[in-house]
This record gives structure tokens, C-alpha cells and sequence, in this order.
């Protein structure tokens, strides 16, 4: 790809990029929230169509009209994402578009056959075709998804933070799928805001900001992680977590969730988080710590247990009865849970407060908008303007319109689940900062991440929680990634 150009109405997103990958190798994509990856990666993949630079495939200049054509050239594209039907099983995901037939009669059979094969080739041979690809994790969905590129014979697969939703191991078993197909001459795009992972799994470095290359070709073995985060932010950032509290918060809790459970989810979980404290819950995925949180909003109805905020019991199940206690959500799937991706930023900033807006059954919009302007601006939104559709803003700035609907409610009780997956190191030093200035300003939060470094690093006190109960809990400090992930393998209650 050279000098790529794409205008959209009031933003140049793409202003000249240049991007050449190689067979068989793992070609990083790097860059802010913001700065032009996904809109390349969608050209590329014949979604948008550049408005200037030439786009050359084996030696050829070619034309992508369309993601058809992309694909017919054996080019496939794995989003953020995952592009799956939930209802549909892994064979019919992997064959969906272009299915095995014969005399115009589809040949399941036959599909099936293929995607055990193709299952098994990339090392994953107990993922069965007939399961409904909505019952497998998320790191089983990866793999029907990097089997149905496969299908369409790829050489070239472009992968967009494919690690965001794995624990350890099963980032270690995507690299080794990851290994297995560039050794067959398949070249990867990998695109992460996990620089350690970088290091690791790619051969050469390309880095965007403000839709520009400003490097490509860097050895990602040689290059320094402070020079990498140099060319994506203009300036060094200190991978630091904010400053806690001198001294432990005190005075009552003002989140109390006493033996809360869920069949086949968690059981007996019990915690209290006081004014000015952050508690982070750790664990791997699968672990439960996302259902005991939507649970405490009242997304899921508990079988059993209470939850309390300043003393008032709230409703089960009811998340009228969480939000006007002064509980806040930012969920682990942003797009499906939490915005409106057709509505304006303004209006998703504001959908919690409505009412503080309306006069006489009518929103006054002025006042919506200035609302929303102010917080956009303090928490340096990019693009800056509310009235252009949320889907059209990266993830990091999506995340941060998420936190402006709570800060905008005013609420008491914050539950951060991942508030920084997909999110860049620059945005993430501001999430970070932000969260410790709720805590200080009397906001009660609790954090779920991923990232047991994270958990660590932004809380006061921490949960570790596996198989669906707490196993033991302490200060952050008294605690280290080691120590947390041997409590998760040993499973034991403490």
C-alpha cells in the first residue's frame, strides 16, 4: 500500500500511508486510538475504497471495490469484533458466504469434513463442527474465525487485537497457530496495544499517528519499547500507575454485596467497597468477574444474596433500581452493551441524564449538547466533535464516551469491566488518571481486567477470584502477578 489517502466528511483519516508486508511474516500495525488502523485495515480488506495511492498485490496494481474482491485475492480480515453468528455452528460460520454445494444443494457433510480438517491443522481438533459457535469461548471463536480465512485460502490474514479478550495461555496458543501459518508462507497483520506482545510474535513494525507513517520496517526484536511508544504518542509515556491513597479509606462501605450467586456462574460472592476506594478483581477469563459485576447492576438477577449501596438494599435484577442508587456500568463489550452505535456521541454521552435535560416531556438539546461538549473536551475525545456518530470514533475514544455517560450521571459507585481493552498506552495513562480522581473525589470503583498488572496497579485492595468464587483477598500492594496467578492455579480458597 503507498501513499493511501481516505477522506471522510470533515477528517482526512488516512493522509498517505505507506504499508508493505512480506510472505510469511508478522507484520505489526502500531498506533493510537485514532490514528488511521482501522480505516487502512479496512481499505485493505475493500470495505473503504482510497481516495488517492495504489494498493499493489503480487506485483500487481490492483482495485478493491469491495470486500468480495479483497477475499477473492486471498486476502482475509479478522476484526476486533469477531464477525461470527452465534446461532449458526462452526462449520456453517467457516463455509457461510461461500458454502460447499453441489448441483445447487448445500453438502454439510462435506463442510463438516473440511473444518475438521481445517480445525485440526491449526491444532485444535476438539473443537467439534456442529457446536453452535456461540457455546465456545472466546479463544475457541478466534480459531473458527482464523479457520474460516483459512477456508477462502488466505495468504494474507489481518488480525485486529486478536489477544484482547485471551488469558496468558491462550495468548501462547494463539502464537503458536500464529507460528504455524507463517511458517506455510501466510503472512499476518497483527495489530495489538499489548507492546510486550510485539516483541514476542512479530518481524517487522509498521507505526501510524494522525493517519501518517511515521515508521515502517523497524525490527520488532531491536526496536525499544520507549522508542515504539515515542513514534505513537510524539512523546515518552511512562508505563505508571497513578499514586494511591496514603492511607486505606475509612467510614462505612458504601457498596456492600453480601453472598451474591448464580447457578452455574459464581457462588457466595461477598465484598465492600468504601468512598475513595478502587477493588480490583483478578482472575482469567472465564473466571466469572464479568457476571458478578452485571450482576451487582442489576443486568443479571441473582439466585441469591443482597447488594447495598449507602445502605440501601437494591432490587434484583433491576437496573433502573442500580443507576438510581448511583451505580454506574462500563461493560466488556462497549459496542453490543453499551452504545448506540447509530446516535451521535452527544447523545450517548447523555442517555443516562436525560431527564436532567428535559423540560415539559422535550429534551433541550442545547443544554444536552453543552453538557456533552464540556465533558468531551476535559476528557480530550478525538475526533472532537459530538454530533458525528459513535461508531465512526476508535475503540479508546468509544471507552471514553462510555466513562463521560457516568461522569455526566454523577454516580457513586463506578464498575469498570476491562475500561482498557483496545485501548492505546496514551489513553490508557488518562483512563488510569481519571479513575484515581474519581476514587479521590469519594467514588467508590470496582475494576475488572485481564491484565493482572492493571489490577494491580490501579487498585487499593484486590480480589482474586477463579472458578466462580473469591479465593482470597488483600491490599494491592502486599500482592505480585506471580502470587495471583499461583492463588488461580491452585484454586484454593484462602
Amino acid at each position: 500500500m503507498a501513499g493511501i489517502v481516505k477522506r471522510f466528511p470533515g477528517v482526512t483519516a488516512l493522509d498517505g500511508v505507506d504499508l508493505d508486508v512480506l510472505p510469511g511474516e508478522v507484520h505489526c500495525l502500531l498506533g493510537q486510538n485514532g490514528a488511521g488502523k482501522s480505516t487502512l485495515i479496512k481499505t485493505l480488506a475493500g470495505v473503504h475504497t482510497p481516495d488517492e495511492g495504489t494498493i499493489t498485490w503480487d506485483g500487481t496494481e490492483v482495485t478493491l471495490g469491495h470486500p468480495q474482491a479483497a477475499m477473492d485475492m486471498g486476502i482475509a480480515t479478522m476484526y476486533q469484533e469477531l464477525d461470527l453468528v452465534e446461532g449458526l455452528t462452526v462449520a456453517e460460520n467457516i463455509f457461510l458466504g461461500h458454502e460447499k454445494s453441489r448441483f445447487g444443494l448445500s453438502q454439510r457433510s462435506a463442510a463438516r469434513a473440511a473444518t475438521r480438517e481445517l480445525l485440526a491443522g491449526l491444532g485444535h481438533p476438539e473443537i467439534s463442527p456442529t457446536t453452535e459457535v456461540g457455546d465456545l469461548s472466546a479463544a475457541g471463536q478466534q480459531i473458527v474465525s482464523m479457520a474460516r480465512a483459512l477456508s477462502r485460502k488466505a495468504r494474507l490474514i489481518v488480525m485486529d487485537e486478536p489477544s484482547a479478550v485471551l488469558d496468558s495461555g491462550e495468548v501462547e496458543r494463539l502464537f503458536d497457530v500464529i507460528r504455524q501459518l507463517t511458517a506455510q508462507g501466510i503472512a499476518v497483520v497483527y495489530i495489538s496495544h499489548r507492546l510486550e506482545e510485539i516483541r514476542v510474535i512479530g518481524d517487522r513494525v509498521t507505526v501510524l499517528k494522525d493517519g501518517r507513517t511515521v515508521a515502517t520496517g523497524l525490527s520488532a526484536e531491536e526496536t525499544p519499547t520507549g522508542e515504539v511508544i515515542r513514534l505513537m504518542t510524539g512523546r515518552s509515556i511512562e508505563y505508571v500507575f497513578p499514586e494511591r491513597a496514603a492511607a486505606a479509606p475509612e467510614g462505612e462501605p458504601l457498596l456492600v454485596v453480601d453472598g451474591i450467586s448464580r447457578r452455574g456462574e459464581f457462588e457466595k460472592v461477598s465484598f465492600e467497597v468504601r468512598p475513595g476506594e478502587v477493588v480490583g478483581l483478578a482472575g482469567l477469563v472465564g473466571a466469572g468477574r464479568s457476571e458478578i459485576v452485571e450482576t451487582v447492576f442489576g443486568a443479571r438477577r441473582a439466585d441469591e444474596g443482597t447488594v447495598s449501596v449507602g445502605g440501601r438494599r437494591l432490587r434484583p435484577g433491576s437496573v433502573g433500581s442500580a443507576v438510581d442508587a448511583g451505580v454506574g456500568l462500563c461493560p466488556e463489550e462497549r459496542k453490543s452493551q453499551a452504545l448506540v452505535l447509530g446516535n451521535s456521541v452527544a447523545h450517548n454521552i447523555s442517555m443516562a441524564t436525560l431527564t436532567r435535560f428535559s423540560r415539559g416531556g422535550l429534551i433541550d438539546r442545547g443544554a444536552e449538547n453543552a453538557a456533552a461538549q464540556e465533558l468531551a473536551t476535559s476528557l480530550e475525545l478525538r475526533p472532537t466533535g459530538i454530533s458525528r456518530e459513535i461508531r465512526t470514533l476508535s475503540g479508546g475514544n468509544q471507552q471514553k464516551v462510555v466513562l463521560a455517560r457516568w461522569l455526566l450521571r454523577g454516580c457513586r459507585v463506578l464498575l469498570l469491566d476491562e475500561p482498557t481493552r483496545g485501548v492505546d498506552i496514551g489513553a490508557r495513562s488518562e483512563i488510569y488518571a481519571l479513575v484515581r480522581r474519581l476514587a479521590d473525589d469519594g467514588v467508590a470503583v470496582v475494576v475488572v481486567s485481564s491484565e493482572i498488572e492493571e489490577v494491580l496497579g490501579l487498585s487499593d485492595r484486590v480480589l482474586v477470584v477463579g472458578d466462580g468464587q473469591v479465593l482470597h483477598e488483600a491490599p494491592a500492594g502486599d500482592l505480585d502477578e506471580h502470587q495471583v496467578l499461583d492463588i488461580i492455579m491452585r484454586g484454593d480458597a484462602a
